[in-house]
């Protein structure tokens, strides 16, 4: 029975004295055939020659052990270069792992266990080594030996471990039974979920699978709130190497000088969308919820009235007009007017405004425009009515000091997203020609297959940073939402053979783009071929960027396959292992005993006994524990329908495509897209 549950294998290797000692035998046989051997010479060769099959045999198993030993350890270097990344049509490659079983958990708890710490624990030479360098670091005589332990080679046996921390007896367990994992395609469009702590393998995993994505040919959409120019460089590599360049896009608020344009709230399905995307970046809890709900209708206001008279919102007008509506009402109202037919209205209303006495004003009338006061007794004597001109009158006739507090909590964002370089990029003026960057528009980029990398620079202003990538949530939902009904041809033919493209999003530091918008995208969108992966630190993170806990868990629901890498608290990594089932683990104990003789006479004095208790018990596959010792690079998943797989990550290995510095993507930029002399 013992044979069948323990592998045994953290023990003395003696099937390699067994070899050595067959090979010694062997070699007797064949090379003193009759000599040593009571055998007949024929036979003794044959006989040798079947040792020696034997010795092999035995030396594969002390091998096995060895080899087994040294990967609880040290796992075998696994890098892949940028040509050698795997590619399938119907398949997405997330590195090398194998399926966790009741096994590598029973092996797991042998490793740690005493009897097999020992065998895996670095030894006192190691240890020395480790000690001889930082003693002789300073001294330059001595350099020689210290570089000579920390050599890479393969015939050192004291060269460092690899500074990727945790255990790597977690992968050590099964690393024979690792192999190119995958899942379909079809899966992705459940979305998928990665948890990670800083620096621990999550914008590795994202450039495997953005790499991928560009070299299938469908629409990559990545965002950085970080800004970082390694996933930059990246991802403008494999563009070149797709032949995609020409629709690789680039927007990054900390380089606006080469950055397209993109007007948040410029494209909707809904007015009311305008002011959704902005009052939703406000606080919304407590006593802040009855602002914001003024703040939107505000804003909704502005927003309609622009959309009625032919131009486009951005953050620019809706700050401008927020802050003083006189000019735009009196603008929708002569707008309204002439729609009408309504004659000699203009002479009408410089008579009324002549006329108004101060006195009979209310108090919040008394400090607006006397014209723009004009225009609302006007319509209001015709006994004319627009819902949007009512609204932009309601908006008016508030006492602009009240108003002012009522709005208090959304200038403060408008002004920071229209100041500045960053202004520029947000509030894009389509009219100027001399402004050669182009304008982001989405569905632009659905129609082309367009790749597109969203730098957010949130270590600079992580406010704007949040509205900016919220808003452009907001309207990926809302582009989601005509591609479902319409496809990405609307108003254009139809092709033959025409196929809607899957749109890959990525979305690094995910908590810091979540709003209410995101919610919709995960639990609609599959339809329309949208497929999200989440990367983030901690489960906590996403009830903290979207403020509510039934919402936070509504968004982790949707988000149906899982990755986890290294994580920092026990809330986190439950959220993989509680979807666990539980296995049997078995223990074995030593047990010896020694029972005094009833019969004085037989000649013996006590009878003693040995032997080796197997007890079992019931546990988890995998704790939170281990989910917090996990080396860097590697993780844990549940895929293909909640199955738990043991994932390594590759190292990047050489790319001659990828650009040295951000300079020469900058180049690139000004040059093939800006058209500025080099």
């Amino acid at each position: 029975m013992s044979q069948r549950i323990f592998d045994n294998r953290l023990r003395p290797a003696v099937e390699l004295w067994v070899a050595v000692i067959l090979l010694g035998i062997a070699a007797v046989l064949i090379l003193q055939p009759g000599q040593w051997s009571p055998l007949m010479p024929g036979i003794a060769v044959w006989a040798g020659l079947g040792m020696v099959l034997l010795a092999l045999y035995r030396f594969w198993q002390g091998w096995h052990i060895l080899q087994y030993r040294a990967n609880l350890k040290r796992l075998p270097h696994y890098v892949l270069d940028a040509d050698e990344i795997p590619l399938s049509r119907h398949k997405l490659f997330l590195g090398k792992g194998f399926q966790w079983t009741q096994t590598h958990s029973q092996r797991l708890v042998e490793a740690r266990s005493p009897e097999g710490r020992v065998w895996i624990q670095p030894g006192k030479l190691y240890q020395w080594a480790r000690a001889m360098e930082l003693r002789y670091e300073h001294r330059p005589r001595m350099q020689w030996l210290t570089n000579l332990t920390r050599s890479s080679r393969w015939w050192n046996t004291l060269k460092p471990l690899p500074t990727v921390g945790g255990d790597p007896a977690l992968h050590g367990v099964g690393v024979e039974d690792e192999r190119d994992t995958w899942i379909d395609l079809g899966d992705r469009v459940a979305h998928t979920l990665v948890l990670g702590t800083t620096r621990v393998g999550k914008t590795r995993l994202a450039e495997l699978l953005v790499t991928q994505d560009i070299r299938r040919g469908e629409i990559v959409v990545v965002f950085d709130p970080k800004g970082d120019t390694e996933l930059l460089a990246r991802m403008w590599a494999e563009c070149q190497r797709a032949g995609r360049l020409d629709q690789f896009h680039i927007f990054h608020l900390g380089f606006p000088d080469i950055s397209e344009r993109y007007n948040p709230v410029g494209s909707f399905g809904r007015v009311t969308e305008v002011a959704s995307r902005i009052a939703g970046q406000l606080p919304g809890s407590g006593n802040s919820a009855t602002f914001k709900e003024f703040a939107w209708r505000f804003t909704n206001i502005v927003a309609n009235a622009l959309v009625a008279l032919g131009r486009r919102p951005d953050y620019s007008a809706i700050a401008r007009y927020v802050t003083n509506i006189e000019p735009l009402m009196m603008e929708y109202y002569a707008f309204w007017f002439e729609r009408e037919g309504i004659e000699n209205w203009r002479e009408q209303v410089n008579t009324i405004a002549q006329n108004i006495d101060p006195k009979s004003l209310t108090m919040a009338l008394k400090s607006r425009d006397f014209k723009a006061i004009a225009y609302t007794q006007f319509a209001k004597a015709r006994d004319l009515y627009d819902p949007v001109a009512d609204g932009l009158r309601s908006a008016f006739e508030y006492d602009k000091t009240y108003f002012d507090k009522l709005t208090a909590s959304l200038l403060p964002l408008l002004e920071k997203l229209t100041t500045g370089k960053s202004g520029e990029l947000l509030a894009p003026h389509y009219g100027d020609r001399n402004d050669k960057r182009p304008i982001l528009d989405w569905m632009e980029v659905i129609r082309q297959r367009g790749v597109v990398y969203v730098g957010l620079d949130a270590l600079s202003d992580a406010e704007v940073a949040g509205a900016v990538g919220n808003s452009m949530f907001a309207d990926l939902t809302s582009i989601a939402g005509q591609l479902y009904k319409h496809g990405d041809n609307l108003g254009l033919p139809t092709l033959a053979g025409h196929n809607r493209a899957k749109i890959a999003i990525h979305a690094d530091e995910f908590n810091e783009l979540v709003g209410n918008e995101f919610i919709p995208l995960l639990n609609k969108a599959g339809g329309s071929g949208v497929q999200v992966t989440a990367y983030t630190q901690t489960a906590s993170d996403i009830e903290a960027g979207i403020g509510e806990k039934p919402k936070a868990g509504q968004i982790q629901g949707n988000l149906n396959t899982l990755i986890m890498l290294r994580v920092k608290n026990e809330e986190t990594a439950a959220v993989l292992t509680d979807q666990l089932a539980k296995v049997r683990i078995y223990t074995k104990t030593a047990q010896s005993a020694a029972t005094d003789s009833s019969e004085p006479g037989s000649g013996v004095e006590f009878t003693s006994s040995n032997s080796d208790r197997i007890t079992e018990s019931e546990t988890d596959i995998l704790t939170p524990a281990d989910l917090v010792q996990l080396p860097k690079g590697q993780a844990f998943a549940l895929l293909d329908g909640g199955k738990l797989f043991k994932l390594r990550l590759p190292l990047a290995g050489a790319d001659p495509l990828l650009p040295k510095d951000m300079q020469a993507i900058i180049r690139w930029v000004r040059t093939e897209r800006l058209g500025e002399d080099s």
